[in-house]
């Protein structure tokens, strides 16, 4: 995998040894970055259920404020901040979480701690120390919440849509990527779908507070 445009543009990133995690493809990736131009920069991004961290590291490269990185698999935090330390990110720029997606939502909205955190580029030699994490009252601008294929997207989502308000900012926005075959509901609490790419096997549902 390689950043496509930015500042870190073509640097290559690690990946992962195991066919479990699946990252968003280059094409996809490039796609939702080209509707996202008008956005970017500047704005604070939460990368849901990371993986390789491919599609936040991205949001970095063209200009993001800072990111969140939130993936429950402890190895795949070392592994987002292996690419991160690697790139020398400052880090007040980034914010990596180990916990399971609802949890850390849940935390976040009601402006408490999530339970583990990686300290950024304080890696052991024997895998990341996990600390607690401060918390940050600020929304995010974007939400971009990429589960397994197979995974119940419905609790995380019902979750964002009750509590978009305080979740996402005024005109934030939320990207689900899913199976082209599975069917994503319009209305979801607060946020309404206000868009959908479709790419090959893949689709990016977009929600809005204020989608018409």
């Amino acid at each position: 995998m390689r950043i496509i445009a930015g500042k870190f543009r073509g640097r290559k990133l690690k990946s992962p040894p195991s066919l479990q995690t699946r990252p968003t493809s280059d094409r996809l990736r490039e796609t939702l970055f080209n509707i996202l131009a008008p956005r970017i920069e500047g704005a604070r991004f939460l990368d849901l259920c990371a993986g390789t961290g491919a599609v936040g590291i991205e949001a970095l490269s063209r200009g993001a404020a800072h990111v969140t990185f939130v993936d429950q698999s402890r190895e795949m935090c070392a592994l987002i901040e292996a690419n991160l330390e690697a790139l020398e990110v400052d880090e007040d720029e980034l914010e990596i979480v180990s916990a399971e997606a609802s949890e850390f939502l849940r935390r976040r909205a009601a402006r408490t701690k999530p339970s583990l955190s990686i300290t950024p580029r304080r890696l052991p030699a024997r895998g990341p120390r996990l600390v607690g994490l401060l918390p940050r009252s600020q929304p995010f601008d974007i939400i971009f919440f990429d589960p397994p294929y197979a995974a119940d997207y419905e609790v995380v989502l019902n979750y964002i849509g009750e509590h978009a308000a305080r979740l996402l900012a005024e005109v934030g926005i939320l990207i689900v990527e899913h199976d082209k075959k599975k069917e994503m509901s319009d209305a979801v609490g607060q946020l309404k779908r206000y868009r959908v790419v479709k790419q090959g096997d893949s689709s990016l549902s977009f929600y809005g507070i204020h989608a018409r």
